[in-house]
């Protein structure tokens, strides 16, 4: 398992998939599934490749390993190390965009799931793989689309392990069992432009907006619970006035995020902000709201539990239970109804030049995957 999993790492990473572009990852990827028997699907919608691969049979629970073959842009490649799509091994460490996020848990899942097949013929229930090159982007193409194409065809998944980088300091040390809700808002607050010296004569729409968000940043939303920390708003970015110092702005802007628990919808925190805006005389129809995800949460279960103990045979680690970070595609899956996981390598370098894992990271991985298949699919 040592070599075909860091082999197919290095594989992945040398195929230049800058998200949407897939680069011939998926179908290297069917090839190896199709010869473990799997049935694949590709799925393309509006420029974005997808595979749904599946194996076995209806009886039983459905298992789905999820992730994306798409990474982001290298920056200058001139300053990296080494090459960001050569997959260089240097001193252990396995050099190259996407090694950590997350080539590495989509080789360590493809080579556990061909792996259990070969060792399992008869095994109970269906495995499968969810793959998308949209991720890294909009995300509108890629695992929620091929989500709605499953739901049409009644498929039902019961467990999702997705295997992406979650490790803060080694391999196994933590576990995202679900994910704080991310909500957008753009606020536009319009008064009435006047001269500095006449403030009578007009209505100071930053003085207003100022308020609100004072208002906000001094809100205390919750307290959060063990799972999740407490609900966080951000103002990131304001916008106002004409560039003159003696001009009253009579519009400003700010750009805000909340990441929120499960105490709160994005729904029940936009009315929230209505009502303050109202009370401030402030249209909040003059709000633009983007909702990134709701926020989920698999706090027990069958596929934590033989998580947990598959870090722990192979690692020595208890792993923390964890929803912190940002978004990722499990916000797709786990509303469904899925017991969803998340773990993989570790996640300090991801996005940056000189993105790596250490060199055993892959088997690793996949030792662990095809444990927690064992636990919760073999005869």
């Amino acid at each position: 398992m040592t070599d075909d999993a860091l082999t197919l790492t290095r594989e992945l990473i040398t195929r230049r998939s800058l998200t949407p572009d897939d680069a011939g990852c998926q179908a290297l990827i069917a090839e190896k599934l199709e010869h473990a028997g799997f049935t694949c699907h590709h799925l393309r919608f509006r420029g974005v490749d997808n595979l749904w691969a599946v194996a076995g049979d209806d009886d039983g629970p459905l298992f789905c390993f999820a992730g994306h073959t798409d990474v982001v842009p290298p920056g200058d490649a001139a300053a990296w190390r080494h090459g960001p799509f050569e997959a260089v091994i240097d001193n252990d460490r396995l050099y190259g965009r996407g090694a950590a996020d997350m080539k590495s848990g989509v080789a360590a899942m493809v080579t556990a799931a061909c792996r259990f097949r070969m060792e399992n013929p008869k095994h109970r229930g269906r495995i499968a793989l969810l793959l998308t090159s949209d991720e890294e982007g909009p995300a509108i193409d890629g695992t929620r689309a091929v989500i709605d194409w499953l739901s049409q065809h009644d498929t039902q998944i019961d467990y999702c392990l997705i295997g992406e980088p979650t490790a803060d300091q080694i391999l196994g040390d933590t576990i995202k069992t679900g994910r704080r809700g991310s909500l957008n808002a753009h606020i536009t607050v319009d008064g009435h432009q006047g001269h500095v010296a006449y403030p009578q004569t007009a209505d100071n729409a930053l003085h207003r907006l100022i308020s609100l968000l004072n208002e906000l940043v001094e809100t205390t939303w919750d307290d959060g619970d063990e799972l999740f920390p407490p609900t966080s708003f951000q103002a990131s970015n304001i916008t106002a006035g004409t560039g003159a110092e003696n001009v009253i702005p009579g519009r400003a802007s700010a750009n805000c995020n909340w990441r929120f628990n499960t105490a709160w919808s994005a729904a029940a925190l936009r009315e929230y902000v209505a009502q303050l805006c109202k009370a401030r005389h402030i249209d909040p129809d003059g709000i633009e709201w983007r909702t990134s995800g709701e926020p989920f949460a698999t706090r027990t279960g069958a596929l934590v539990e033989a998580t947990k103990t598959a870090v722990h045979g192979h690692t020595g680690l208890h792993p923390t239970l964890s929803t912190g970070g940002g978004t990722s595609d499990a916000r797709y899956i786990a509303p469904t109804g899925a017991e969803t996981v998340e773990i993989g390598p570790v996640n300090a370098t991801i996005h940056q030049l000189d993105e790596h894992i250490a060199g055993s990271d892959p088997a690793q991985l996949a030792a662990i995957y095809n444990d927690v298949l064992s636990a919760l699919l073999a005869e």
